[in-house]
């Protein structure tokens, strides 16, 4: 029997889930057409605190409720979204809905990139939907994109810039000559990031989404304690100067690459020559890279952050997710998750790569000798050396290096070692250059 009408039940009313109910109830006439049967709002699972926004005033009270039960005992909920963020207790809730037969839609990154197996075969137990494509780009198609468009692929390389926040900072820094510091400051103000930026700056929100990335791409699980990670507080005005002056911009880059049994993934600054279509990318914008056997390199780009962006891939799940339901039959058009043999994890350690080093030493002869020699004694080999800021009060002078690929291991060995050495007075630091094919120029692109 064809469903006469659709319910909907939306949990929080944050900024991304206010932007959602507003779309569901301004358009639901439109997006009732599109369904083929009426869409409502029945239930909006709510704070106490929440009563108090603004937004309420413009939404029937009758649909908020502040009591779990009365929202998950409501039988003409079919299609639950859950816009509350964080891992508890959203996790408990989307378990809850999709025991109860529901149809799940959520943007929650974290649980998804924790918890995502468990409530995929949750799902598919109870032959119901669960669609998270406003976790990761926003309102960029990523998510759909790996389940149907590039199935045929085997992916052999992601490269992503998937945080507007720390991407606005290092455009700011790299454009405006500014320090970490003022273009955070700037962040807020704008309001990009947070009052605590802890999850962006540090790269805590990227290894999420990588996860969810990699995980689907891979077809193995890949949990957020898998990826490397380093933020980008400790970067300099100077590093940007330096990059800028050695022909590469610095970005913060979600990497995951699949070497037959093994995987790479990890979030950190690096160093991508300023030719590349990444490095072009600047301010709030997102970019994803995929790399796959038969597409080819695609890039994916757009905003990936914001209300109205994320609201759009919610709302496109929820139409999906009302189709379903119209169809009935217990029947799900989300494809099923599968997995292969689990691959290891590459260790950090023996990943190579190109580096960006910058250290302070004396201002005296035989120095770059000595670095010459630690360097060389762990088969690091130098591309090339610049000396750049001399204090003459001091008598101390800034020297960049260029490394040619060199173990993870080994640099870090020959870092130890400077700081024993007597002429230099600091590592200031060291980034990691990486080599992104040149195929990446014949993209086919989806914005």
């Amino acid at each position: 029997m064809k469903k006469a009408r659709v319910g909907v039940g939306i949990i929080g009313l944050g900024v991304v889930a206010g932007q959602v109910a507003r779309v569901l109830l301004e358009k639901g006439e439109t997006l009732s057409q599109e369904i083929g049967c009426p869409l409502t709002v029945r239930r909006i699972k709510v704070l106490e605190t929440d009563l108090r926004r603004p937004l309420t005033h413009d939404i029937d009270h009758k649909l908020f409720t502040t009591r779990d039960e009365e929202f998950f005992n409501d039988p003409e909920i079919d299609i639950v979204v859950e816009a509350i963020g964080g891992e508890n207790p959203a996790f408990a809730y989307l378990k809850r809905a999709l025991e109860g037969g529901r149809h799940v839609v959520t943007s929650n990154k974290e649980v998804i990139a924790k918890h995502g197996m468990v409530l995929r075969a949750l799902a598919a137990e109870h032959v119901v939907g669960l669609r998270y494509e406003g976790s990761v780009g926003g309102g960029i198609p990523l998510i759909t994109r790996f389940q149907y468009d590039l199935v045929a692929n085997r992916i052999n390389g992601i490269y992503a810039i998937i945080n507007g926040t720390t991407n606005y900072i290092l455009t700011q820094m790299a454009h405006e000559g500014i320090d970490f510091g003022t273009a955070l400051k700037n962040a807020q103000a704008l309001g990009y990031a947070e009052a605590n930026p802890a999850n962006d700056i540090e790269g805590i929100d990227a290894v999420y989404k990588l996860a969810i990335l990699a995980t689907l791409a891979f077809q193995t699980p890949i949990s957020p304690e898998d990826i490397y990670r380093e933020g980008i507080s400790r970067l300099s005005n100077r590093d940007f100067q330096y990059a800028h002056e050695l022909g590469f911009a610095i970005k913060l880059l979600a990497i995951a690459k699949n070497n037959n049994d093994q995987v790479e993934v990890r979030v950190h600054p690096v160093l991508i020559p300023e030719d590349l279509l990444l490095a072009k990318v600047d301010g709030v914008y997102n970019a994803i890279v995929v790399q796959g056997d038969l597409a080819g390199d695609v890039l994916f780009y757009g905003e990936g952050a914001g209300a109205k962006p994320t609201a759009s891939a919610v709302v496109a799940d929820v139409i999906a997710a009302a189709r379903d339901v119209v169809r009935g039959n217990g029947i799900t058009s989300v494809p099923v998750f599968t997995t292969l043999p689990a691959k290891n994890i590459k260790p950090m350690s023996l990943i190579e790569t190109r580096y960006y080093l910058r250290v302070l030493v004396v201002d005296d002869a035989g120095v770059l000798a000595q670095i010459a020699r630690v360097l060389g004694d762990h088969r690091i080999s130098i591309s090339s050396v610049i000396q750049k800021t001399t204090d003459n009060v001091a008598k101390t002078a800034e020297i960049v290096i260029m490394t040619h690929p060199a173990r993870g291991d080994s640099i870090q060995t020959a870092l130890d070692e400077f700081a024993r050495l007597n002429v230099v007075k600091e590592v200031s630091n060291f980034i990691r250059v990486e080599e992104i094919s040149s195929n990446q120029e014949a993209t086919n692109s989806s914005s």
